[in-house]
């Protein structure tokens, strides 16, 4: 009799690890459970969707359950959801939310790629019906459904929700964005967030920083909500969220999984749980940060398709590690562009580190081509070595997938010196002589001393 493989969510941590396991075990049955409608889809695009630069949620879906069965020989059952794990007996059970019968199905081997759900925080009013996340496509056919509300407060100043304030703005909604810090998105240090809040506010968007809502309440109208904060009562047709995620690791954690970094469930370098033959991929489980050695949390689509293809590898009775990650990430908010990688100065401090800063300001572009626009890269060091920490850039377009070399001499484990040796491309419609990522490595280099 075949080894049953069990896969626990739909998307890319669980059907790219199924996917793998495939190709090198075509003997093994394969049975996929999805607690929503789709699979294999971007959550990434849900904010162009919902701002009109994609035109359906449907473009955002990679592979169907039924391409799945056709080109994979893969069973996927939507609507399904895993209730229960019990790794000693080797089952799970299952819920069929269309019909509520409830079943329990036998595993050999298990994936768990349960995700993670938009952080919905404790306040009173927070389960107003008004009160959207954003992170499954169901998620986006809900924003969508109320894509004409006037008026938008978007609570969180993280990247998905500054990308669906925008989307709003698209819309022509009145968008109102309420960040607890000093500034918007926590990655960046608070002297880069500015530019980004700086550039939102040009566009009209209301963006209010070190101002949390503290609450919500039923609108003037059926139809709306009061967002208390401390600056006083906002009152709007739609609230979105965009706190970040937390991992959805519960059903791990209560069949005595290790959980590791910001609750995610626990792996080693080849996604290998605490449990004999369950493995976890995508955004419910930890990563290995490159830079601090340590356990991090690092919930990315593209973090989620390495991990999966690890998994089925090792599944399929491949070997393969997944080395970690540098916490590379890069948006678009209006016409300006955001990056960042490693440690920030904040984290790198935090951290321990004594740390080297340069900042520059610099053109994306020679500065005499039509075209050249503005861009700044901030750059940190460890101050004695000159190993270089973190980047971060923001700036109009051509500016943020320079961060992608800085990413990699992250990988490379470069000093800022031997950055600045670099052989990076040169033509005036594409960077200045000397590229902003190495004048910033250069700065930051003749500060490194004893």
């Amino acid at each position: 009799m075949a080894e049953r493989l069990v896969v626990i969510g739909g998307d890319a941590g669980g059907m790219g690890a199924a996917t793998a396991a495939r190709r090198l075990r075509p003997d093994l049955e394969i049975i996929a459970f999805e607690r929503g409608a789709y699979t294999s889809y971007s959550a990434c695009g849900i904010p162009y969707a919902v701002g009109g630069e994609v035109a359906s949620l449907d473009d955002l879906v990679v592979r169907t359950p039924a391409q799945f069965r056709e080109a994979n020989d893969i069973e996927v059952r939507i609507h399904h959801e895993v209730t229960e794990l019990d790794v000693d007996h080797r089952q799970v059970a299952v819920h069929d939310l269309r019909w509520g019968a409830t079943e329990r199905v036998d595993f050999d081997l298990l994936v768990i790629g349960t995700g993670a759900r938009p952080r919905r925080p404790e306040l009173p009013g927070i389960d107003h019906p008004r009160i959207m996340g954003v992170q499954t496509l169901d998620d986006g056919a809900r924003l969508l459904a109320a894509k004409d509300a006037p008026r938008v407060v978007v609570v969180g100043g993280g990247y998905i929700g500054l990308e669906i304030a925008e989307a709003f703005l698209h819309r022509g909604a009145a968008v109102t964005v309420l960040e607890r810090s000093k500034e918007v998105l926590g990655g960046l240090d608070p002297d880069m967030g500015a530019v980004v809040s700086a550039a939102m506010r040009r566009h009209g968007i209301d963006v209010r920083c070190g101002c949390p809502a503290i609450g919500f309440e039923a609108g003037s109208e059926s139809n709306t909500v009061v967002v208390r904060t401390g600056d006083g009562p906002i009152e709007a047709d739609l609230v979105v969220l965009g706190l970040g995620v937390a991992p959805n690791s519960e059903l791990a954690a209560t069949a005595g999984l290790r959980l590791g970094a910001a609750g995610a469930i626990g792996v080693d370098r080849r996604q290998h749980t605490s449990a004999e033959g369950v493995w976890a991929a995508g955004d419910c489980c930890e990563s290995h940060h490159l830079v601090t050695g340590e356990a991090t949390y690092n919930p990315l689509g593209t973090v989620a398709n390495k991990q999966a293809l690890v998994a089925g590898t090792n599944i399929g009775g491949g070997y393969a590690t997944f080395p970690g990650v540098v916490g590379t990430a890069v948006s678009k908010i209006c016409d300006t562009e955001v990056a960042r990688t490693g440690l920030n100065e904040v984290e790198a401090r935090r951290a321990g580190y004594q740390v080297h800063v340069a900042t520059i300001e610099a053109t994306t572009r020679a500065g005499y081509f039509p075209g050249a626009a503005p861009i700044r890269v901030k750059m940190i060091a460890e101050r004695r070595s000159g190993r270089l920490l973190g980047a971060q850039i923001v700036g109009e377009e051509g500016a943020a997938k320079r961060i992608d070399v800085v990413a990699t001499a992250l990988h490379a484990g470069l000093t800022v010196e031997q950055m600045t040796s670099l052989d990076l491309s040169y033509a005036p419609p594409f960077s200045p002589a000397w590229d902003p990522v190495l004048v910033a490595a250069r700065k930051v280099a003749t500060m490194i001393g004893p």
